[in-house]
């Protein structure tokens, strides 16, 4: 039953997509926090997503002329036979990296604020909520989709235990 071992490409984008509304979460928890540790307000997070190869090292740098160029690696996967492939590890989602956005801050201008500069500017954090809204809407699809494939995958499977009755 290699083709269950599929359920991980979904499991995976669930599980990416799970920590992506997290991020979201904290920076709208954060949207207005004018200071935090290292002097600056809050700055926003972002994930980064990668595909997560089932083999290491592939770095295809560009088609020419119907050749490809990569890594041996690539090379090596590129030219093994279909079962070769179905008998590797699945491949699925990963978050790489979670970045600080480099947008700048949103300055106000209130002489009285605690954080004030000495031109009388404060700054707030570069969360926009609606955006970040957004965002939460595109991960909670996106984590839809691939429960909707885990439970096709499941009901799949157990059609094909049917079969051989």
């Amino acid at each position: 039953m290699a083709f269950l071992s599929r359920l991980d490409i979904s499991l995976s984008g669930m599980m990416a997509q799970r920590l992506r509304s997290e991020i979201i979460g904290e920076n709208i928890a954060k949207a207005t926090i004018t200071r935090t540790e290292n002097g600056e307000p809050y700055r926003r997070q972002i994930t980064v997503f990668a595909e997560d190869l089932p083999y290491k090292n592939i770095n295809i740098k560009n088609f020419s002329r119907g050749k490809i160029i990569g890594s041996p690696d690539f090379m090596k996967v590129f030219e093994m036979t279909l079962e070769q492939r179905r008998s590797r590890q699945t491949a699925g989602v990963r978050v790489i990296e979670i970045v600080e956005d480099e947008t700048p801050f949103v300055p106000v201008f209130d002489p009285t604020h605690p954080d004030a500069d000495e031109e009388g500017y404060y700054y707030l954090p570069n969360v926009d909520i609606a955006e970040e809204q957004i965002d939460a809407l595109a991960a909670t699809r996106s984590h839809e989709a691939n429960f909707a494939v885990y439970e096709a995958m499941l009901t799949m499977s157990k059609k094909a235990l049917t079969i051989g009755k």
